[in-house]
């Protein structure tokens, strides 16, 4: 081999050894800050930070975001978190907070759930920008968790797609299934969804429908729209 080579060879051993001195075992690229966005309300910085437990001066390397992005996602009111490096010496954590979609009666009150069915927080009195939610057919128990419910998430899906004009007026949601969705309007008018599918195609239909001024609308079945009233 020659000295060439060997010099070069040397060289790029140093430089590795430097980079993993400034990665790993230098006081340059620790982490000295946390940076916390998306905090509000019902989750605050405190919190995340307990809860992301980063310490301060441990190289900046060695933080594993994907474990710190779990922990913080275990705080009932996040929704997902994300977590990165920024060179030299700070972890930002992003947070997205759970949003209540709905409102279902329970003993306290009413618990204000999100579209995963996850309790936000619990209240005294039915806000009355969020729509009752009732969970299975009319009359029976309702469930003790709706965490992950499939007919939770087929009703926020419902609500996104009504019109513009028609969910700011829902005041009831009846999920009996997830492929059988009602809403019922402040005015008493009743709109069958059945399941989210169609939903674009089904909220064209309703808005032309209800010009004949009905109290009950169908939409449940395809090609066939039932009105009554």
């Amino acid at each position: 081999m020659s000295w060439r080579a060997v010099f070069f060879a040397l060289v790029a051993v140093a430089i590795m050894a430097t980079l993993a001195w400034a990665l790993l075992g230098s006081r340059l690229l620790i982490v000295r800050s946390v940076q916390v966005t998306g905090t509000g309300p019902l989750v605050s910085r405190a919190e995340v930070l307990r809860v992301a437990r980063v310490p301060h001066g441990l190289p900046l390397i060695r933080v594993n975001a994907a474990a710190v992005a779990a922990r913080v996602e275990r705080i009932q009111q996040v929704q997902s978190a994300t977590v990165s490096r920024s060179w030299p010496s700070t972890v930002t954590i992003s947070v997205l907070p759970r949003t209540a979609v709905f409102a279902v009666a329970s003993a306290s009150g009413y618990a204000l759930v999100d579209a995963f069915g996850v309790t936000v927080r619990q209240s005294a009195s039915r806000p009355p920008a969020l729509p009752l939610l009732t969970v299975g057919a009319p009359g029976a128990a309702p469930p003790g968790s709706l965490r992950g419910s499939q007919a939770v998430l087929a009703a926020a899906r419902v609500l996104r797609e009504l019109p513009p004009t028609v969910v700011h007026q829902v005041r009831l949601v009846l999920a009996a299934s997830e492929s059988a969705v009602s809403v019922r309007l402040t005015d008493g008018i009743v709109v069958v969804w059945g399941s989210p599918r169609r939903g674009a195609e089904k909220a064209r239909e309703l808005l032309l429908l209800m010009r004949t001024h009905a109290r009950y609308y169908d939409l449940s079945a395809r090609d066939t729209a039932v009105t009554r009233g």
